[in-house]
């Protein structure tokens, strides 16, 4: 004997299936502050503005790598990559400790970027919740 469901079992057997696909991939809300404020700050750097983008930065970058420092190394480095063609994040992970540095409330996120003049790369941001609540950036590679 052949059982038929019900059209409005259907449905509702197609709704629960949806819920519970959007909650087991929904994303950290930490997550997505923490890649909000990354990608604001790569706004700046993707402009090369080092002013903009020290300023922005956490005290942690800037009392490491002075403002004049952090010019040249953008410009050194960001610049012979040529404009930023697309970025997406791949990993959000954060961690308490790192080598170095005090105890604190990190995030590393990890993009994939493409650029004009090199496909395929990645950039890892290093963000500290500051006490204010913000992110702010601590660390940047592009490898």
């Amino acid at each position: 004997m052949k059982r038929t469901i019900s059209w409005p079992a259907r449905q509702a057997a197609a709704a629960l299936c949806l819920v519970w696909l959007a909650t087991a991939f929904a994303q950290d809300p930490r997550a997505t502050s923490a890649q909000a404020a990354a990608r604001d700050w790569l706004a700046l750097a993707d402009r090369g503005d080092a002013q903009a983008s020290w300023d922005a930065a956490s005290e942690k970058f800037q009392a490491a790598l002075p403002v004049a420092a952090w010019a040249d190394s953008l410009k050194k480095e960001r610049a012979p990559l040529g404009a930023v063609l697309s970025r997406t994040a791949l990993k959000t992970t954060f961690k308490k400790t790192f080598p170095g540095v005090p105890e604190g409330d990190y995030a590393l996120v990890v993009f994939e970027t493409n650029f004009a003049n090199r496909t395929e790369d990645h950039e890892t941001i290093t963000l500290e919740r500051e006490a204010d609540g913000k992110w702010r950036v601590v660390g940047y590679s592009a490898l």
